[in-house]
Parts: structure tokens; sequence; C-alpha cells
């Protein structure tokens, strides 16, 4: 039961990480490869907030999100002044730099020995120790972003975002300041998945910079490309399926060497399969460029 609860926990993390992404690529049309890293802030600022300071967890959940917002927002400046191929690299390469903030910076991160002992949450001195409370924690965040994310999309600044993925010159010909919605939707972008973030920091109790490498960049992509980009319903969907289909390897008895190498070439053959028979993903309305 503890299994399948955990299961159920990383879903709703990997739902709010999916629906932050798909607003940036799938709703806008910005393919960003620098997500993990704005994750790793959120996770990395609730911990060490929670480790020296004691603070409770919407606390350290609210530094989070402007922490992780604010770097989106200095990554955004210079980053989406350009264009397709040039804008993919550049996000890489602010992945790596923050990359390696963490793994480096031993006086404040830890370096590779990780930040443990990060205390569970407390809401309102109501502790959450058992996986049906956070369960239920991590659900609500995952409907409160969901929510969020619906509305913003239904709104006229959701309208000019479709306008932007479709057309990014006619946009700008018609008076809107596109650079500047890029800008405020990578931030929201950011600040979103810092939730994640938190919520992983305090649910493993213990971080270190291998959870937010390239690698954890791209599978959020692939979360976004096999649910549908420009689908919240995709974003569920994708993240449902791509964190329990791994797991599924358990059962077969593979020792945990294999079983890791195996995941990786599952992701693969699916992120193929998909961009050759379903392009737009199971439920998507846009296709990734």
């Amino acid at each position: 039961m503890a299994y399948l609860l955990h299961i159920l926990i990383l879903i709703n993390i990997y739902i709010i990480i999916a629906i932050s992404l798909n607003l940036i690529a799938g709703y806008t049309g910005i393919l960003s490869i620098a997500h993990a890293a704005f994750y790793g802030v959120g996770a990395y600022v609730a911990a060490l907030f929670a480790v020296n300071y004691g603070t409770p967890f919407l606390l350290n959940l609210i530094v989070a999100m402007a922490m992780a917002g604010a770097v989106a927002a200095v990554v955004a400046f210079p980053s989406l002044r350009i264009h397709d191929d040039y804008l993919v690299i550049a996000t890489f390469g602010f992945q790596m730099i923050l990359f390696s903030i963490f793994n480096n910076w031993v006086g404040l991160t830890r370096g590779p020995l990780g930040i443990p002992g990060i205390p569970q949450p407390n809401i309102f001195g109501f502790a959450i120790t058992s996986h049906v409370e956070y369960l239920a924690l991590s659900g609500v965040c995952a409907l409160a972003v969901y929510f969020f994310a619906k509305r913003v999309i239904e709104s006229p600044f959701g309208r000019v975002l479709k306008a932007i993925r479709e057309d990014e010159i006619f946009t700008q010909a018609l008076g809107k300041n596109v650079t500047r919605y890029k800008i405020l939707v990578f931030v929201m972008g950011g600040a979103l998945v810092a939730i994640a973030g938190a919520l992983y920091a305090h649910y493993v109790t213990f971080i270190d910079p291998t959870s937010f490498t390239i690698l954890e960049s791209i599978f959020m992509i692939s979360i976004v490309i096999v649910g549908g980009a420009g689908s919240l319903k995709g974003s569920v969907i994708g993240a449902a399926v791509l964190i329990v289909l791994p797991e599924m390897l358990r059962f077969l008895g593979m020792p945990n060497a294999i079983a890791a190498n195996m995941r990786q070439i599952i992701y693969g053959a699916l992120l193929v399969v998909m961009m050759i028979f379903r392009p737009k993903g199971l439920v998507g309305e846009y296709e990734l460029k």
C-alpha cells in the first residue's frame, strides 16, 4: 500500500511539473530544457530554509516560488531575444550553469553530499507524516496548479500566448509586446515548478544535484510530448504514463542496474513511437518543434 501511495505522490508532483512546462512549451511554443534547474531552485530554497531556519512549509513554498520565478526571469531576459535552435542552446547553457551551482557551491548546497534531514511539512501546526497525508497535500497542490493554469489559458493573457505560438510576427504586428508575454510565462512556469520542487524536497527529506540534471529536463519534456503539448489533460496523462510504465519493471524481477537501463530504453522507444505516429501526443493540440 505504501508503494502505491508513493507512486501516486510522484504522479502528483510530476503533474505540477508537466503543467508548468506545458505553459511555456505547449501553450507558448518556447522549448526550454532548463526546467529541471528551476525545479532544483525550488527544492534547494525550500530545503535550505527548512533546515537552516526551521521555517514552516508554506513560507518555504512561497519563498521557493519567488526565487525560482526570479531565476526564470534572469534566464528569460537574454534567452527569449533569440529563437528556435539558438533558444534551445541558450536554455541548455543555463541548465548547465545552475546545475554547476548546485554541484559546486559547497558552502550553500553541500555540493554532491546533498542536504539531508529536511523536515516533513508542518501546516498550521498539523504535521504531514504519513503517505496518505502527503498524497492529500500533493493532490491539493496539483489541483490548485491545474485550475490556476486553466484560468490563465482561458484568459486574454492565455489567448495571446496561443497567438504567439501560432504566429509570433503577426501577434507582434497586432501591437502585443511579445517579449514581455514570453518573459511573464517563463516566470510563471518557473514559479509553478518550484511548488513541485518544494514538495519533492520535503517528501524525500534529502536532495542532491543528481535529481536536477539535463536528463531530468529531457524527462520533463518527454512527459509533455507523450501526454500532449497544449493540453492540461495531456500533462496529467503524460505524468501518469511515464511514472507508472517504468515502475512495472519492478514486477519483472529485474536487477536494479538492468531495470534502470531498461527504463531509459522505454522512454526513448516511447518518444520515437510518439514522434512517428502521434506527434501531438495522446491528447495534445500542438506539435512541439
